[in-house]
């Protein structure tokens, strides 16, 4: 990775308690431009020295990937380069090689953002086989409804990690959620969690708060890991990579190398990769042919 810069909307949407898409797609038509600038000053590159132009065709908000897309369309005609369109989530996949740029397929992915949740095995590069998805909310989604419940800010995740921290799960444990194979249920596991604090009433103290987001993110970190190791029972991998905004989560990494230990390889991208960001999509882009760029906010692996 020669140079990345992030433009976070954490403070745009924050006051909303979540993502506005009007806003979003706004800011993106504001900031992108000048982070295209900032970028290739810090690294001190001309558009000559490009090779391709990457971008996130979906999945995603669909007035932000218009944007981005028609931003791209232009630097490619105006810079005579060609241009990639690539999978939002390749792209979560493709930041561990930036972490580690000897990783190569084939490897077990646990992917964990706001919308996904997927255990994915990768055979070689471009080629995806989805093992195990979620029936319904995402975890980033389950820890960002709970954070709200809990009073929390957003973005709830990282909110609910630090609160977490002070907490002890053993007092107001709740339940794991459990499905058959390989696939993933967090909406029980909130509903939970609203009950809990239903027949906690006005008496919920600080205390109480910290233990319910140390027990709702042990449930959630819990389910996961428990897919990943079945996930590694039945397709032994030499690499593993955990990766996604959920992978920021601090218990997740502890407990992610635990669940790995010697059986494999684990790589989990540094922080500011986790994410999302441009380099994620970058490092994409050098493996995916020039393709198709049609919007598609639903894509799929």
């Amino acid at each position: 990775m020669v140079a990345n810069l992030i433009h976070s909307q954490e403070a745009l949407h924050g006051e909303f308690g979540g993502v506005v898409p009007e806003l979003a797609a706004r800011d993106h038509l504001e900031k992108l431009p000048g982070l295209v600038d900032g970028v290739l000053k810090k690294a001190g590159q001309e558009p000559d020295g490009i090779d391709r132009i990457g971008v996130t065709r979906g999945p995603g908000l669909v007035g932000c990937l218009l944007i981005g897309v028609g931003l791209a369309r232009g630097l490619g005609a105006a810079w005579e380069k060609p241009v990639v369109g690539v999978n939002h989530l390749w792209g979560h996949v493709y930041a561990a090689l930036l972490g580690r740029p000897e990783l190569s397929p084939p490897l077990l992915a646990l992917v964990v953002s706001g919308a996904h949740t997927d255990l994915v095995w990768m055979l070689e590069h471009g080629r995806f086989e989805v093992l195990g998805r979620t029936r319904d909310d995402a975890a980033g989604e389950a820890f960002d409804k709970a954070a709200r419940m809990l009073g929390l800010g957003y973005p709830g995740g990282p909110a609910l990690d630090r609160l977490a921290r002070g907490g002890d799960a053993r007092r107001q444990a709740l339940p794991k959620p459990a499905l058959p194979g390989l696939e993933f249920s967090f909406s029980g596991l909130k509903t939970a969690l609203l009950y809990r604090l239903r027949d906690l009433g006005g008496e919920v103290t600080e205390q109480d708060r910290a233990d319910l987001a140390a027990a709702f993110e042990e449930s959630v970190v819990g389910a996961l890991m428990e897919k990943l190791d079945q996930a590694l029972d039945r397709r032994p991998a030499t690499e593993v990579v955990v990766c996604g905004g959920v992978a920021a989560n601090t218990l997740l990494r502890r407990r992610a190398g635990e669940v790995v230990g010697a059986r494999a390889r684990l790589t989990i991208p540094p922080l500011e990769l986790c994410t999302d960001n441009g380099a994620m999509i970058a490092a994409a882009a050098t493996y995916a042919p020039v393709n198709d760029l049609t919007v598609d906010p639903g894509l799929g692996w």
